[in-house]
């Protein structure tokens, strides 16, 4: 894989675990919170944070661990979509699965070249 499609694929991580953050923060204190006012809800950003740091600076270890943390967002907006009654909640709900699906496939696919790589040293270190 060439480095400007290895690249491309960071800036989609950084850029949908940024919207994410933004979406599920304007979600909960204004856009449809489950209470008027905001809720409490708005506290799942917060694990959504821990990563944040490690994925803009490349950490391929950050990378890994956040791209199975992420699925447990795609479970809530596949739950929330199914379930939500207000059109703008559901709705809402269907962004949040697209940005971690986004971010899920970019980090999977940006750290394709560093598994292959490790798997050739590790083949090479056997023999």
């Amino acid at each position: 894989m060439n480095e400007s499609k290895q690249h491309s694929f960071y800036l989609l991580a950084c850029a949908s675990l940024i919207a994410l953050i933004t979406l599920l923060i304007l979600w909960e204190m204004i856009l449809a919170p489950l209470r008027p006012g905001g809720s409490w809800m708005v506290i799942k950003v917060i694990p959504l944070l821990f990563p944040l740091r490690g994925i803009l600076k490349r950490q391929i270890y950050t990378m890994q661990w956040s791209s199975m943390l992420i699925l447990l967002y795609f479970t809530e907006g596949v739950v929330r979509a199914g379930s939500d009654k207000l059109p703008l909640s559901s709705m809402l709900a269907w962004v949040e699965i697209i940005f971690s699906v986004i971010f899920f496939f970019s980090t999977i696919l940006y750290l394709r070249p560093y598994k292959k790589e490790a798997k050739k040293a590790s083949k090479e270190a056997a023999k």
